[in-house]
Order: structure tokens, then sequence, then C-alpha cells
């Protein structure tokens, strides 16, 4: 268990650094976050304020922090065991850095590329991610979820029920859990306006 913790370790130190505030004032943007109306330091606001370059480089960072902890892991784990619920630690831990970063006094960004990034350091077991990926392009173009806090919360509450009605991996299904847990919080704890939720199909104006 000793190994899984200290990469749990790593994953959220790692995830504790925090690309967007970074490239935003090396490409001379200010602050990103406070620059943005929900005051949040990730990639979408990265694209919005920094421009493409500085999101590029922010997703690559926030997508890389993540996915190198879970990949190591389970590339240099040799004859050792998995303990699922280890490796559920490992999966959480990048996302709940970004989240609650140790840099930035625990306050972070929503983590949705960290989220993408832990799972998709599963691979070649690539169904996670794409899972992640498929509730997101199937609330954001054909069933129409807005605003984006409803959309993300939808997202990742209906990838959990797929992780566990479809049997999926113990580490899988109990670090996504977690994550979820995480990322919704945040989404409580954002400071972006919340407007009514509404839900409209794709041939609906």
């Amino acid at each position: 268990m000793r190994y899984y913790i200290c990469f749990a370790m790593i994953g959220y130190l790692m995830g504790s650094i925090l690309f967007a505030p970074l490239f935003g004032r090396l490409f001379h943007k200010g602050d990103i976050a406070a620059n943005s109306k929900d005051h949040n330091p990730g990639t979408a606001n990265a694209f919005m304020q920094g421009g493409f370059l500085c999101g590029v480089l922010t997703l690559a960072g926030d997508l890389g922090k993540a996915f190198l902890p879970v990949f190591l892991c389970l590339r240099l784990q040799g004859s050792r065991p998995v303990i699922e619920l280890g490796l559920a630690l490992v999966l959480a831990a990048p996302v709940a850095g970004h989240i609650f970063p140790v840099f930035r006094r625990w306050k972070g960004g929503k983590g949705i590329a960290a989220t993408f990034g832990s799972l998709l350091g599963l691979a070649p077991d690539l169904v996670p991610a794409l899972t992640l990926a498929f509730f997101f392009i199937l609330f954001s173009l054909v069933i129409r979820i807005t605003p984006h806090f409803y959309r993300t919360i939808g997202t990742y509450l209906c990838a959990v029920a797929v992780f566990w009605l479809s049997g999926e991996a113990l580490a899988v299904q109990a670090g996504f859990l977690a994550i979820t847990a995480f990322v919704c919080l945040r989404m409580h704890l954002s400071k972006e306006e919340r407007e009514k939720c509404r839900v409209r199909l794709l041939w609906m104006h």
C-alpha cells in the first residue's frame, strides 16, 4: 500500500501545479483567474483569457500532470499485486490537487482536464476516458444541458452510474466516485452565476 500512497502524494503535488496562471504570466496575460467571470484557473479560461497557445499549453500541462502519476504507477509496479483501493487513491489524487492545490491556498480549478488525464493514465484501457467524453459530447450537442454547471455535474454522475453498472474495475469505480465528489464540491463552491437549468434536444431551438 505504501507504493500507492507514494504515487498518490506525488500525484497530489503535481496536481497542485496550476498551469493557467503560470502560462498566463509567461505570456503577459495577467492573472487569468482574476480576469475571468468564474475566477477559475483552468483550461477554458486559459483559452479565453490567454489565447490559443496559452490554452493549448495549459491543456497539455493539466492532462500530463494527472496522466503521469497514474501511468507510471501502473508501469512500475512490476510483480506487486494490484491493490484496487490503492490505485483508486492514485487516480483521484491529481484531481484533488488541481481542485484544492497546496501551492495556491486550496483554491484551484474544476478538475475536468485533470480527470481526463487520470483516466488516460489507465492506458491501454481507454474505456473510462471515452465514457466520460461520450457524456460530455452527449450533453453538449444532442441532449443540450445548460449552463455548464449542470452539464458538468450531470456528466460525472452518469459516468459514475455506468462504471458501477458495467462492472468496471473497483479502482476505477472508487477512484472516479472520489473524483466526482471533488468536482461536485468544487462546482458548488464556484463563484460563477448559475442560471436556471435548461435541457434541449438537438432539433429544438
